[in-house]
């Protein structure tokens, strides 16, 4: 199992508790860091991602969103943003000089 999918397996409440929790790591591995003691400096990285992953699930929840399939809407939304902007633009354009009223 993911990380992510452990995540998102969890309640709100648990969630809130382990963002709390992370941010805590975070800033003793900031410190740890600072005072040259840190033995694996890509924890600090991995610590981020985890807060990141937490703060999108809650997120989602807020917002009352589905699960992400992996599946994205934004292709096909832009396609028709861009559909929609060429007609405008075909709308917009001025008469040619032997078209029109004289």
């Amino acid at each position: 199992m993911n990380r992510a999918q452990m995540y998102h397996d969890m309640t709100t409440p648990e969630l809130r508790v382990k963002f709390a929790d992370l941010k805590n790591e975070l800033f003793n591995l900031r410190f740890q860091h600072s005072t040259g003691q840190l033995q694996n400096p890509l924890s600090l990285n991995t610590v981020k991602k985890d807060i990141a992953r937490v703060l999108s699930i809650l997120r989602e929840r807020e917002l009352d969103l589905p699960k992400n399939s992996g599946k994205s809407k934004t292709k096909t939304v832009e396609k028709k943003a861009v559909k929609e902007v060429k007609e405008e633009k075909k709308a917009a354009k001025p008469a040619k000089k032997g078209e029109g009223a004289k």
